[in-house]
């Protein structure tokens, strides 16, 4: 009989340190929503863009993007005026929608005809489009660029 109770408690013994190590594991497999990004790579912006949400194939926007600028231009008939000449701020997560304000580059563009007179515009990156709103002759549209 003693050997029986001995059995039992070697048996509960084996139980609870299998439920701790079980325990121990599957914690360690838990984790935050952001360790689960952690490995993710920002998106990089840098490159040529093209409006996507253009009516007219001969008059549209579009911009380059390097390291640290961004060139929009108008394009009409083959033909390209200066829209805006800015600052560029790339993400540094991969959050979305991503967004940030570009300083205007006022040497680069001041005899722009087209270019707007505030010191800075909002762009945002969503879904791989860049948008920004413009203003012309006292009507605002956004405009949406895609990657070429």
């Amino acid at each position: 009989m003693k050997r029986w109770f001995e059995h039992r408690r070697l048996a509960a013994w084996r139980t609870a340190a299998l439920a701790a190590a079980l325990c121990l594991t599957l914690a360690g497999c838990g984790g935050s929503p952001s360790n689960a990004n952690s490995s993710a790579v920002p998106p990089d912006l840098t490159g040529e863009w093209v409006q996507a949400d253009s009516e007219d194939t001969a008059t549209y926007q579009t911009a380059t993007i390097t390291d640290d600028s961004i060139t929009v231009q108008w394009v009409s008939d083959g033909t390209t005026a200066l829209y805006w000449a800015g600052s560029f701020v790339p993400p540094t997560t991969v959050d979305e929608p991503y967004s940030w304000d570009s300083v205007r580059d006022t040497e680069t563009d001041e005899d722009a005809v087209l270019s707007p007179t505030e010191d800075s515009k909002t762009f945002t990156y969503e879904d791989g489009y860049l948008s920004y709103t413009v203003s012309a002759m006292g009507v605002s549209t956004t405009i949406y660029l895609e990657r070429q």
